[in-house]
């Protein structure tokens, strides 16, 4: 499994300026579809202990985008721990065998207002990445400056605007909330982000 961190400072540097990307890359681990282009599916994360989201994306030959599936992971608050865990982990692992993903993408956790949130949060990204490290899919995780910025083309957008972006994007209206939206968010800006990095050569990219 592989994962690329992002950073905030860098990727507004890079959308402004279209040639700064993170200083150190590694290329032999990173994933980039050929030439430019990449057919297939994504399946984007957006996790929460109680009501995570999930959407797969199919990206057709002509790079037309069609929603294949979308759900939110809802655990009721009477259910423990290990129960959310483990409901996590065997709903993520059963859109995987039936979707069979190309590639995943999540929203990154930054910002928690507590160590309990970050508790709770790093136990719902543990399921998550348990569930993808066992059926050896990459994995790549943007902040949600970076999503907003690459479906928006503005950091600060709500949720209420990215929603409305993936709903134009895909060319449907989803009744669903925003877990979902957000999630789709996520695996919209891994085929835009990644199509955009395959565009650089090597030379072009600073490493240090």
């Amino acid at each position: 499994m592989c994962a690329v961190r992002s950073n905030r400072r860098a990727w507004t540097d890079f959308i402004n300026k279209g040639k700064v990307l993170p200083a150190k890359v590694d290329w032999e681990s990173v994933w980039v579809p050929g030439k430019g282009h990449f057919h297939g599916k994504i399946l984007g994360i957006d996790p929460s202990l109680r009501g995570t989201g999930l959407a797969v994306i199919d990206v057709g030959n002509r790079e037309v985008i069609d929603l294949l599936f979308s759900q939110t992971v809802k655990v009721l608050a009477k259910e423990s721990l290990a129960e959310c865990t483990y409901r996590i982990f065997s709903t993520l692992q059963t859109v995987i065998e039936r979707y069979q993903p190309t590639v995943c993408a999540a929203e990154e956790t930054i910002y928690v207002q507590n160590f309990q949130t970050a508790q709770i949060m790093g136990i719902a990204r543990g399921a998550i990445l348990t569930a993808i490290g066992s059926c050896h899919l990459p994995l790549f995780e943007y902040a949600p400056l970076r999503i907003k910025q690459a479906l928006c083309g503005y950091g600060r957008a709500s949720k209420e605007q990215v929603g409305k972006m993936v709903q134009a994007i895909l060319k449907i209206q989803m009744d669903v909330g925003f877990d979902e939206t957000d999630a789709a968010a996520a695996a919209i800006c891994c085929f835009f982000t990644e199509r955009s990095l395959a565009n650089f050569s090597h030379k072009d990219v600073p490493i240090s």
